[in-house]
């Protein structure tokens, strides 16, 4: 389990993950949560 932090996010980019949660939730049998939406995002764009 993770550590529990406080962010605040810019409106822009709020959206932006939530059309990605959106969409993962259309796809999937499964619960996706806002959470796993954003460990998934940072770890793509910190791949390098």
């Amino acid at each position: 389990m993770g550590k529990r932090i406080t962010v605040v996010l810019d409106e822009d980019l709020l959206k932006k993950l939530r059309i990605i949660q959106a969409k993962q939730i259309k796809d999937s049998a499964s619960s996706v949560s806002f959470s796993k939406v954003i460990n998934e995002t940072l770890k793509k764009s910190l791949k390098n």
